[in-house]
């Protein structure tokens, strides 16, 4: 089952195949903006020195535990026969990291949290924590004319920065429920050229994110990705 939010609230529940002829869908408004998010700040080398510290403190012991959690687990597989659990639900895949993104806040504020949580999408979400949007870092990286302009470019970004979110972001936006299968929530994200889904449940309540990356990674992985289900 799939949902379509936008700033007026749902719009639409049903399957996949009504979903695919939803216009208000495919006709995402999507406006193009923007500098590069900007880097993440590095650790600190006080940091660094602690991380190196424990390191060489428990290496040992955590070498010996490795070794010994793989000779258990190796003798375990030769006297239990393991079934493998192939994965089929959107649930099984998608992550539960909440990050989100206010739909007052100013693109700017937006860049900063998409940066500082180190994703490319965030879901937004109005002061009750309802879906009205998708904001896409990719969004972000091509520049208008206007802010390339030498003299006058300093005002503009300013300007620009300040503007909300919702200028910016993807509206309506389609969501899928944690129990679909995750066969059909790939193609939505193919078929509306999407990073990425919003997981909710029949209420609306943000449960977790699904991304193409999410699908990707389970695919090399184990256990197996059921995509025939």
């Amino acid at each position: 089952m799939f949902d379509v939010y936008g700033l007026s609230g749902r719009l639409f529940t049903g399957p996949i195949d009504d979903l695919r002829d939803m216009h208000q869908v495919h006709a995402v408004a999507r406006m193009r903006a923007l500098q590069p998010v900007s880097p993440q700040e590095s650790t600190s080398p006080g940091l660094l020195m602690a991380g190196e510290a424990l390191e060489a403190v428990f290496m040992q012991d955590y070498v010996d535990l490795r070794q010994r959690g793989a000779l258990n687990a190796y003798a375990h597989t030769q006297t239990s026969n393991l079934t493998r659990q192939p994965l089929v639900l959107v649930e099984q895949l998608m992550s539960r990291r909440l990050i989100t993104v206010p739909v007052q806040a100013t693109l700017a504020q937006g860049m900063a949290l998409l940066a500082q949580a180190q994703v490319g999408q965030a879901p937004v979400v109005d002061d009750d924590s309802r879906l009205v949007g998708l904001l896409l870092r990719a969004d972000l990286l091509p520049l208008p004319a206007d802010l390339l302009d030498i003299e006058a470019g300093g005002q503009a970004w300013r300007s620009w920065l300040q503007r909300p979110v919702a200028d910016l972001m993807w509206t309506p936006v389609p969501a899928v429920r944690p129990d679909a299968p995750i066969r059909q929530a790939a193609q939505v994200l193919i078929d509306l050229h999407l990073p990425g889904l919003p997981v909710l449940d029949a209420e609306g309540n943000l449960l977790g994110f699904l991304s193409r990356s999410d699908v990707l990674r389970a695919i090399t992985r184990e256990p197996p990705l059921d995509l025939w289900s």
